[in-house]
């Protein structure tokens, strides 16, 4: 009986990895990248690396923007399965790696 409840509770919680999810997921993932090399590229001391750095940051950057607000643009409310949550994390992180990309571009 126990393992009965637990395979239907397991069956309740299920979420599944649709393909607007898959998206924003993307999205997020340029977002992230992007901050972190903005991040090593603000913090770096060295001129070329720096520079490279916050030039493939803004790049990245960029990309992250225009797919998470592309995203956002066509997405349905939250809890559909749309993606809208993961976009709008995306759209923050990309912004961020922006700002910091745009930051050790200026230092250099």
């Amino acid at each position: 009986m126990g393992l009965m409840i637990l395979i239907a509770f397991n069956a309740a919680i299920a979420i599944d990895l649709t393909a607007a999810r898959t998206r924003a997921l993307m999205a997020a993932a340029v977002g992230l990248i992007s901050l972190i090399i903005g991040a090593l590229a603000l913090a770096r001391g060295g001129r070329d690396r720096g520079r490279t750095g916050a030039i493939v940051g803004l790049a990245l950057g960029m990309i992250g923007v225009v797919v998470s607000v592309i995203h956002l643009a066509g997405s349905t409310g939250f809890g559909t399965g749309g993606g809208r949550a993961g976009a709008i994390v995306a759209l923050v992180l990309a912004l961020i790696g922006l700002s910091l990309s745009g930051l050790a571009l200026k230092r250099r």
